[in-house]
């Protein structure tokens, strides 16, 4: 897994996501793990398609996120889609939990990465897109897509 050059090693991301909301605002998360579920992070054993987070009792959980058995873990394994509580400032959550409530807006994870020994998740604030957002959103893909095809075949126009 390379690092970027934030020193941050991306085990998964969430492609989904980006495509069913608008990501309004991103936060980091400490994520609680047990042994087995490290190793099997390492060895990048994650989905984060469908899943969220909620906020129960001043403290913030991610639901949905699939971290495969441990092949080697035998009796120390855990459910792999347990809820998975993450580590926030109280005074973020809270904040977050205010703009939930009033705007009707999701937590919703977008990344999993190593920032040196500790696990990471990304979440954003997001909004939902609507039907037309996302195919107005693939025409704009397709259009470049287009432009940047015939400017690799017959050279630059102008």
């Amino acid at each position: 897994m390379p690092k970027n050059k934030d020193g941050k090693k991306v085990i998964a991301t969430n492609k989904k996501a980006y495509h069913d909301y608008y990501v309004l605002s991103t936060y980091e998360a400490g994520i609680q793990l047990f042994g087995t579920e490290v190793k099997s992070i390492r060895a990048g054993t994650v989905n984060l398609k469908d899943s969220f987070c909620h906020i129960k009792g001043g403290e913030m959980f991610a639901l949905g996120v699939h971290i495969s058995p441990y092949e080697k873990g035998n009796i120390f394994n855990r459910d792999p889609l347990r809820e998975k509580k993450l580590l926030m400032h109280k005074k973020e959550i809270m904040k977050l939990l205010g703009q939930v409530g009033q705007e009707g807006l999701s937590i919703i994870p977008l990344s999993l990465y190593f920032s040196g020994q500790y696990v990471k998740l990304e979440i954003g604030l997001c909004k939902g897109k609507k039907l037309y957002d996302k195919r107005e959103v693939d025409a704009k893909k397709q259009a470049a897509r287009s432009i940047e095809r015939y400017e690799k075949s017959n050279g630059r126009y102008e």
